[in-house]
């Protein structure tokens, strides 16, 4: 009878702990998925000074992720133009088409540079069904770069589902910008 009364003090006081603790001040971050995992951050080549780096390349840009743990907004755009998906699709439109047809000119004219690839959701939709949706979306916008001549091994693509909104409201136009592909330069150095 005392050995479960000691047990009972126990978890009331485990308990009266993990209540007086709280919710955690910052939120976890998002689940993602690394689809490309050989698409490293690359470094400067050998010999090259890197004052002559900096001045060759354009500023890496902010991961969604990056701007969710400085205080949620939204994260700036870079040289690079996001595309749009359709309502639960992941196929490129003819208008993805040439956006990205636009940003690989872009690409290949800055050959040194490497990008990751952020597929987006909006709200709706289970959350895991929204991650594998986002995985899809930046990996069919990967494939369809490579087939423009821009090389696997510059890309990667991460998932953030519907985690990293550009728009919080709750309309149709705001889901539709939160439907994308979007593109962070995450180094100017040379592929790996």
């Amino acid at each position: 009878m005392l050995q479960g009364a000691g047990k009972l003090i126990l978890s009331s006081s485990l308990l009266g702990f993990l209540i007086a603790c709280g919710p955690p001040a910052n939120p976890p971050p998002p689940k993602w998925t690394v689809e490309n995992p050989s698409a490293t951050s690359g470094s400067a080549p050998k010999g090259a000074s890197q004052t002559s780096m900096r001045e060759s390349r354009p500023d890496t840009g902010t991961s969604s992720l990056d701007a969710l743990r400085n205080g949620g907004s939204t994260a700036a755009a870079g040289p690079l133009k996001d595309v749009f998906f359709a309502f639960d699709r992941a196929e490129l439109s003819e208008e993805a088409r040439a956006v990205l047809k636009e940003n690989t000119g872009w690409l290949k004219t800055h050959a040194g540079v490497r990008v990751q690839i952020e597929g987006h959701c909006d709200e709706r939709g289970a959350e895991d069904y929204n991650m594998a949706l986002g995985a899809k979306r930046a990996h069919a916008t990967m494939e369809y770069l490579t087939t423009l001549g821009v090389p696997a091994s510059r890309m990667s693509t991460i998932s953030y589902g519907e985690e990293a909104p550009a728009c919080k409201e709750h309309s149709e136009e705001c889901w539709s910008k939160n439907r994308r592909a979007r593109f962070v330069i995450v180094s100017g150095g040379p592929a790996s």
